[in-house]
């Protein structure tokens, strides 16, 4: 079987040297074999070897191959639905727990980058940017939800205080958040992965799973071999394929899209984000952007739903960046590339058990750099035993989507036309 290799994206081209993980052979042993070497697996691995855990991870193609390793970048607080939707649906006990935990996964992030002495160009401050009154007041009101949950970095930005943090005159005001931030997403990965080793741990790549033998004792295969565990974390998210069905049917991959320019001049990537804060719109189908180490300007934006892969993805977000800035209209491109994401209908993420020992998340839906790390702690506190905020999470409500497999992409597509139909239209 042909080695599966990264995608020709930024990151990829200028991740940290890494070595390759030999494919799992025969049969072996461990306490938790984990599905998956993106953020949630590894996360999870960390917290487990940290506890006295043996842990092996099975990756089908190479550590942070999929959303880990080619996201925007960007740590953003909360959940991709914020925590006033959950308490409106959730008892309070259980959504001021999930609220609590909202703003841990950044914690966990710079934790890890301290610890580990992990080089992923970790940089502090995010910015939420309001295109009308509308959007404005929705960030007054996240404001004051968040400080309520004693999440006090924020400040409001007016449209002048706007435009010297971003050279755009299309935003009505923003919010900063100084415990957001961000990274080069694929070295974060790889320096978790290197961490994971350091532990004791072992990683297996090119080791798809390929079916999960249920019972007292599970047992992972793979093309070339077995592992069987007490205990197996399912973390594949929009790269699980149909391996688990009862997860498949709640959740529906989705691709979002990224370019990166050619490095910018010194004055002229200063002149776009003076500060070397990271930006998302508050639109429904949000754009995002930030500058690179080496200073080239990542954008990214839009969705395909069912994660078809664009024919000409810059013909798809460069427009969208020049629209931010139209000085970059000379500015060549260098890379363009998609990747999957999992959407659940209630855009909250998914946590469960199957039976007493397979445990799993997924379902960031957008929303996934922080939410993963915390994800991690949590799945590991409940092999541990401490499953309270494991069961706050779980009892968060899924439902299939509309139209089963073969509708939910156009139904789910519709849904988004409207809303971003209301975007544009202010309301």
């Amino acid at each position: 079987m042909a080695n599966i290799t990264y995608p020709q994206s930024f990151y990829a081209a200028s991740a940290n040297p890494a070595p390759a993980h030999a494919a799992l052979q025969g049969e072996v042993q461990t306490d938790v074999c984990i599905i998956g070497a993106g953020y949630t697996g590894l996360s999870s691995a960390l917290f487990l070897l940290e506890h006295g855990f043996k842990v092996t991870v099975l990756e089908a193609a190479r550590v942070g191959f999929g959303a880990s390793g080619r996201n925007g970048g960007q740590i953003v607080n909360s959940y991709s639905r914020d925590i006033d939707v959950i308490e409106r649906s959730m008892p309070a006990d259980q959504a001021r727990l999930l609220g609590d935990m909202a703003f841990e996964g950044a914690r966990i992030i710079r934790d890890r980058v301290a610890r580990y002495g992990i080089d992923c160009d970790l940089k502090d401050g995010g910015v939420f940017a309001a295109l009308n009154p509308r959007q404005m007041g929705h960030l007054e009101a996240q404001k004051r939800l968040w400080e309520r949950y004693g999440h006090n970095q924020l400040e409001l930005l007016d449209a002048s205080r706007m435009r010297q943090v971003v050279a755009c005159d299309q935003y009505v005001g923003g919010m900063l958040d100084m415990s957001g931030g961000h990274i080069h997403p694929l070295n974060l990965a790889l320096g978790e992965a290197a961490a994971v080793l350091a532990l004791g741990g072992v990683i297996h790549e090119q080791s798809a799973a390929t079916r999960i033998e249920r019972g007292a004792n599970p047992v992972v295969h793979t093309a070339q071999g077995r592992m069987r565990a007490k205990f197996v974390i399912v973390a594949g998210n929009a790269y699980l394929g149909n391996l688990v069905p009862e997860l498949a049917a709640k959740s529906m991959p989705c691709g979002t899209q990224v370019i990166t320019t050619e490095p910018l001049n010194e004055e002229l990537a200063r002149s776009l984000l003076p500060d070397d804060y990271c930006v998302e719109d508050c639109n429904y189908l949000l754009d995002y952007y930030r500058l690179s180490a080496d200073k080239r300007l990542i954008f990214g934006g839009g969705v395909v739903y069912g994660a078809r892969d664009p024919a000409n993805i810059e013909a798809i977000i460069r427009p969208k960046m020049l629209k931010v800035f139209p000085q970059l209209k000379d500015v060549k491109i260098d890379y363009a590339w998609t990747g999957n994401f999992l959407l659940t209908l209630s855009r909250l993420p998914q946590v469960g058990r199957l039976g007493d020992n397979i445990y799993y998340s997924q379902g960031c839906s957008g929303h996934g750099v922080t939410y993963t790390h915390l994800a991690g702690k949590v799945l590991a506190e409940a092999l541990r035993g401490q499953a309270e905020r494991f069961d706050a999470f779980a009892g968060l409500p899924h439902y299939p989507f509309p139209g089963g497999q073969m509708l939910r992409t156009p139904l789910t597509a519709l849904g988004a036309w409207y809303y971003s139909l209301r975007d544009k239209l202010g309301f």
